[in-house]
Parts: structure tokens; C-alpha cells; sequence
């Protein structure tokens, strides 16, 4: 069986790192009311029209690596690494579709650190 919404997600975040579309051909795979909540910096996008133009007006966007896409229906999460021009970050990014569309996204940042000594036994 196919999913379409998975196959949306691979269209717009590719496992090659290459973001194959632009912040217009993103627009339209969004609902009208699109929301996108970033918790770390309390930030809140609202309407895909919102989002076009803070996609555009973006001054460095960074390269992404998309590590893997797990979900089915209408919900997925996005797991990815962003690089920032040398500042990296992890992101798990849930996603919610509404009649084939991304109606919302939870963006959640995490930077690299040093794992404990004292988990070294039980770790990889």
C-alpha cells in the first residue's frame, strides 16, 4: 500500500541532503492554516503564507541530512541533522497531515554533547 503522505515528505526532505524544492513549491503542499511551532525559542508560525516569507527571507539556510522518516496516515516524524555553517543540530520533527497536506509541525532542536563517563559500559 502506498502513502502518500510519506512520499510527500520524501519529495520535500530527501534522504540525499539535496532540499529539492523551493519555498513555493513547499506553499502549496501546505494547508491554508498551517501552523509551525519551534518549542526551543517559543516561536510560532502561523499560515503557510507566513512561512513562504520567512522561508525567503531566510539569510543562511542550512544544509540538512535527513536521517530517517518514520510514521504512516497522517502523522511522521522527520529525524534530520542541520548544519548551520559549523553550528549542528539534531532535529526531531513531527509532522501532521490534514486531506493530504501539512497541516502542522513541531520543530525540536538539540545540539551535540558529551555523553557521561559512567554510561560507557552500556553503550555503543
Amino acid at each position: 500500500m502506498t502513502d502518500r503522505n510519506r512520499e510527500l515528505l520524501e519529495r520535500l526532505w530527501p534522504t540525499d541532503g539535496q532540499l529539492a524544492l523551493s519555498a513555493q513549491a513547499e506553499h502549496e503542499l501546505r494547508t491554508e492554516d498551517y501552523t509551525m511551532e519551534m518549542p526551543q525559542s517559543g516561536e510560532r508560525v502561523v499560515g503557510r503564507d507566513r512561512m513562504r516569507a520567512m522561508q525567503e527571507q531566510y539569510p543562511n539556510p542550512p544544509s540538512i541530512e535527513i536521517q530517517r522518516i518514520v510514521g504512516a496516515g497522517d502523522h511522521f516524524v522527520v529525524l534530520g541533522r542541520s548544519d548551520y555553517g559549523g553550528d549542528v543540530y539534531y532535529v526531531a520533527n513531527v509532522v501532521e497531515f490534514r486531506d493530504g497536506r501539512i497541516a502542522r509541525e513541531t520543530r525540536i532542536y538539540g545540539t551535540p554533547f558529551e555523553p557521561p563517563a559512567w554510561r560507557a559500559p552500556y553503550v555503543e
